[in-house]
């Protein structure tokens, strides 16, 4: 109970947060938003957003790259904090863009993800990470 109310912070509690910071934020990226994309990825090309005028098919595979394999690698800490780029550029898109830039309202989830991403990129993996294994 006494290490509830502490104020300091272990670097294996540090690393144990990043971990499930990491697994949540990827996963639910990848889950929620991402295989629907892959799954469905010829009926929504021609209807996308295409904010930057690249085709909308070229930001529909945008996006599923950075949802579907950017946080597949945030998840498993490999090149954690190169493949956040491709992800905080995503949300940041899907905030200002899709959602009008309201961020307490229905751009909400967008904006939670997105600076849970840039946290991660601040912070990097942790050492329960592939990216700490390869360090060595």
């Amino acid at each position: 109970m006494r290490r509830l109310f502490s104020t300091s912070v272990s670097d294996g509690a540090f690393s144990f947060a990043m971990l499930v910071l990491r697994l949540g934020a990827g996963s639910l990226v990848l889950i929620l938003h991402g295989l629907d994309k892959l799954m469905h990825f010829a009926a929504k090309a021609p209807h996308f957003a295409d904010p930057f005028h690249i085709g909308s098919t070229t930001s529909l595979a945008m996006v599923l790259f950075a949802e579907v394999f950017c946080s597949t690698f945030v998840m498993l800490g490999l090149f954690t904090r190169l493949a956040c780029i491709p992800l905080i550029i995503d949300l940041a898109t899907a905030l200002v863009y899709a959602h009008g830039g309201h961020y307490f309202g229905p751009g909400e989830l967008a904006g939670i993800f997105l600076v849970s991403f840039f946290t991660i990129l601040i912070n990097g993996p942790g050492s329960i990470s592939l990216d700490r294994f390869i360090a060595k």
